[in-house]
Order: C-alpha cells, then structure tokens, then sequence
C-alpha cells in the first residue's frame, strides 16, 4: 500500500536547503532535547530532533514538512552521527516525510479493521475531492498516502491529518473535514459520532460513575 514519493533534485534541494539551521527558538528546544540524555548518548536524540526539523521546515513552506538530505545531514552531524543512520531512521518510520507534502498530509488507513468499516468509502471521499495516493494536489493543500494501521481500530475507518486523527468517518464525513480544512474552518478531531474517545456510540455502557469523575 505504500506509494512512492516524488524525490526533489538534489542540486535543488541542496541550493534551498543546503544552509538549513535551527531558528533561534529551535535552538532551545533541541538543546532542551539533547539535555535529556547522558554524556556519550546524544544520538538517542535523533528521533525528536528530527521531527523538530521537519516542523521547522514545514513551518518555513507551509505545509507538513518534510526531510530534504542536507536537514537530515544537519541532524547527524549535530549528533556526531553517521548520515546514514539518521538516513535508516527517516525511511524506517512514516512520521517523517523524504519527499515535500502538502499542507495537510492526509494519511488513510486501509489495514482490514478500516477496510472492513468503509475506508473505501473515504478513499473515495478523497479521491472526488481531487486527491490522488502519493500524490499532491496541484494547489499544495493535500497530499493522500494509504498507510498501515494507525492503532485507532476501534474507531474505524479513521484518518491521520498532520497531527490528528479524524475517526468513525463515511463519505459525507470525510468530505466535510476536507472542505473545512480546504477553507481554514475549525475542525473536531476525534470521534465524528456521539461518542468519548473509544467509548460506545452514546457513552459509556459500564462503569458510568467512572466515566463521569
């Protein structure tokens, strides 16, 4: 299910990217990062720095963010570390971007619980309101990728947008939270149903005097 990204070239990206430092606000935050570890086990920051990077560049494009070659090099070097090793960790985990998304990424789950509770039908969704798997909408705002399961199975079919999960989505649905983001209106994450997080449709079955302290 995974869709292969559309690599910039490399001069290009080393003319827009090749000077890439923390903005002086990053530059607390990854010392703040760094400082969590013990002498000798910097490189453990590798993860956070990363994602810290991909804001910052996602923050100076307006969109997502991705990890162009000289940012993650930034990283490594920063960490004492072999590219390639922040390389291996950038192409391991889907939380970072190798290629440039659009404003919004949205990340569809189609592992079986989705599929079988209508992440079709959000594919569909997606794909009437002119998205295409792997692809960027020609006015930067989307970008759809098919992913694996995003651990929110009870709430199925759901969808990861940059930082959150929109669940317990069908067709209309769907197109509702794309036509808010598409216009900067205010969107709910979470359950679109009558529901608390996991709870059943309605509230709680059980325990209801948990639940309500």
């Amino acid at each position: 299910m995974s869709d292969a990204a559309h690599i910039p070239n490399e001069a290009e990206t080393r003319a827009r990217w090749g000077n890439f430092a923390w903005t002086e606000a990053n530059v607390a935050i990854a010392d703040g990062i760094i400082a969590r570890y013990p002498p000798g086990r910097q490189q453990s920051a590798v993860m956070p720095l990363l994602d810290l990077a991909q804001r910052q560049v996602g923050a100076e494009t307006r969109t997502q963010g991705w990890l162009p070659v000289p940012v993650i090099e930034f990283v490594a070097t920063l960490l004492g570390m072999p590219y390639m090793r922040a390389y291996e960790v950038v192409t391991f985990y889907t939380m970072y971007n190798i290629a440039p998304v659009g404003r919004y990424h949205v990340q569809v789950c189609g592992t079986t619980p989705c599929m079988l509770r209508g992440s079709d039908d959000v594919l569909a969704a997606c794909k009437n309101k002119g998205l295409s798997k792997g692809k960027t909408t020609p006015d930067g705002m989307f970008t759809l990728t098919e992913v694996e399961c995003l651990g929110a199975c009870a709430n199925a079919p759901m969808v990861q947008i940059n930082d959150d999960n929109y669940e317990d989505l069908d067709y209309d649905k769907t197109i509702a939270v794309l036509d808010a983001l598409l216009h900067d209106q205010p969107t709910k994450p979470g359950p679109q149903i009558d529901r608390k997080t996991s709870c059943p449709e309605g509230g709680p079955t059980t325990l209801k005097e948990m639940a309500g302290a």
